[in-house]
């Protein structure tokens, strides 16, 4: 019943990843939260895009069947090009957004090279012809590993930089990455590889003509999606704000719950 902002999920990831920290915050601002899964993961089936752009039409057609005539955007991750293409292509409905540790173009005037605009290059090619094995192999193997998923995150947590490291060490949030996981590979697991897709192509659209407040969590420790990526972006989003999480990861943002809902908020009445 609260005033509603939709939560984008990150790379790999899926409904469930969201912060414990979070899901209170909601409670006390009085929001609605709803997560979507994007196409192939989960109960949501494979589709391809031609371009982020048109994520954005599938995103109006869902708030207009909902009745949401205002919403805010959360995006983790892999979502931040997506609650980007909302903010391009859906401007009378949208507040304002949140991008929380999300990569900038790799493709295109708003390119920024080097590094992970490389990899993302290099990898979309190659997706249309790996996706469908991948995505027959992986909902049967996830599963298979439920009994280590502990250990499996520790290990994973082992190669993160210190900042991500004490991210892991919250038991609740150790637990919403495994059953985010778990349950998100039960029938689809194909939506990172088709990010990685849609991530090494032109968007569709200039980060300039985006006009709806823009605001960014990076952590100054990122090695996964570097603090570039989010001072390359807020060069050319018009009305961006960049927030550094020093000696944070890339989960910083995790942590920000109460500063990310207080600037959408913030918004609501504009």
């Amino acid at each position: 019943t609260g005033r509603p902002v939709l939560w984008f999920h990150g790379t790999p990831g899926a409904r469930r990843q969201i912060s414990p920290h979070a899901r209170d915050v909601v409670y006390e601002r009085d929001v609605r939260l709803i997560a979507i899964e994007r196409p192939g993961i989960g109960a949501s089936p494979p589709h391809f895009y031609g371009s982020l752009a048109e994520w954005a039409v599938d995103i109006e057609a869902f708030c207009a069947a909902l009745g949401l005539d205002r919403v805010g955007i959360v995006g983790l991750s892999g979502g931040g090009p997506y609650a980007l293409a909302c903010a391009h292509g859906m401007t009378e409905r949208i507040v304002a957004i949140a991008l929380l540790g999300g990569p900038a173009p790799a493709m295109g005037d708003d390119a920024l090279p080097g590094g992970l605009s490389r990899f993302v290059r290099t990898v979309s090619p190659v997706v249309p012809f790996v996706r469908r094995p991948l995505g027959f192999v992986l909902p049967r193997l996830v599963p298979a590993l439920e009994q280590v998923a502990g250990q499996a995150m520790d290990l994973f947590a082992s190669f993160m930089p210190p900042g991500d490291q004490r991210v892991f060490q919250d038991p609740g949030v150790r637990k919403m990455f495994i059953e985010d996981i778990l349950l998100g590979s039960r029938r689809h697991m194909q939506a990172f590889l088709l990010d990685a897709f849609l991530f090494g192509r032109p968007w569709g659209f200039s980060l300039r003509d985006i006009r709806v407040p823009v605001h960014m969590w990076y952590g100054d420790a990122d090695v996964i999606v570097p603090i570039a990526h989010g001072e390359h972006m807020a060069k050319r989003i018009p009305r961006a704000v960049l927030r550094t999480r020093p000696e944070e990861g890339h989960l910083g943002g995790l942590g920000a719950s109460d500063e990310i809902f207080d600037a959408i908020l913030g918004h609501w009445n504009e």
